[in-house]
């Protein structure tokens, strides 16, 4: 079973980097220091012996998958997938290599962990990159789900995937409906070729996709034609395995909150119905810290 996450992310500023923090840890204002996925993480595995189990498709790693127990695979582009050096290094990598986690201290032993997942997991990566061939059309603007499909393609151990939209791509104010009529039509069709490809390599049954963004759309339009950040928007839960509708309640237009449409679904009951429902971790109240309840989306669990 696997989870793929695509993100949409916003232009930089201090608020809603907090409001992407508080997607990624499942816990807003605590301060907390691991992702809601690595925590999950850490429940499934408490020993870390699940070799990759999180995947994140990024030059960096996000914080939605950092864990205390497992270290995340984070790779761009998984071609030049490899830690480059001057031959007179080799032999110091090598020996960084060799300790593993048997660093003289936590900072120590993270840097080791580190080089050591890099060095047993990059040939893996190009090999399983180099090796995978699809017929499906992945769209105009691919994100990085071919990148998915190539791993599991490759049947990586992987049961989180984490993909970003990068580049701000979805943070218009203005003149808004084209803009957002072709940036929704690249998403979607990123998405369904993805699904298309599961389909393909008969793992269809295997993989949930979840799909959503840290910041919604006020209700009124702005003076140059778009809207401006808002408060509440959807999520999507997207595979074979989800029965398919619409779960919470429709929001108002006219009962607002400040301009923002009102939530009608917390978005950690979306994280509980992963964990519980797909996952099946019956305590997914200790991963996000309370009991948010699952919604019985998934046909085939629970």
């Amino acid at each position: 079973m696997a989870i793929v996450h695509g993100v949409g992310y916003d232009q930089p500023s201090f608020s809603h980097f907090s409001s992407m923090a508080f997607w990624q840890t499942g816990a807003p204002n605590s301060g907390e220091a691991y992702g809601w996925l690595g925590r999950m993480a850490d429940a499934i595995d408490p020993l870390g012996h699940v070799t990759n189990l999180l995947v994140n498709i990024d030059d960096h790693q996000s914080l939605a998958v950092r864990s205390m127990h497992h270290v995340p695979l984070v790779f761009d582009d998984p071609a030049k997938f490899t830690r480059r050096m001057f031959d007179s290094q080799k032999a110091a990598f090598g020996a960084i290599d060799q300790r593993g986690n048997g660093g003289a201290n936590p900072a120590q032993s993270f840097l080791c962990d580190i080089a050591a997942s890099a060095s047993s997991s990059e040939q893996l990566v190009r090999d399983a990159w180099s090796n995978y061939s699809s017929p499906v059309d992945y769209g105009l603007v691919p994100f990085g789900l071919e990148k998915v499909a190539a791993l599991i393609a490759a049947e990586f151990p992987t049961k989180v995937y984490y993909v970003p939209y990068r580049h701000n791509a979805f943070d218009t104010h203005v003149y808004q409906a084209d803009v957002h009529a072709r940036l929704w039509s690249y998403t979607s069709d990123h998405i369904a070729a993805f699904m298309r490809d599961m389909e393909r390599l008969g793992r269809s049954d295997d993989v949930v996709l979840m799909a959503f963004s840290e910041f919604g759309r006020r209700v009124a339009e702005n003076t140059s034609m778009g809207t401006d950040h808002g408060t509440a928007g959807p999520a999507f839960v997207i595979g074979k395995p989800v029965t398919g509708g619409h779960y919470g309640e429709v929001p108002s237009l006219t009962d607002l909150d400040d301009g923002n449409l009102r939530f009608t679904t917390d978005y950690r009951r979306i994280y509980s119905t992963l964990i519980q429902g797909w996952m099946e971790h019956e305590r997914a109240a200790e991963i996000l810290k309370d009991d948010f309840g699952a919604i019985p989306m998934f046909s085939t669990k629970n």
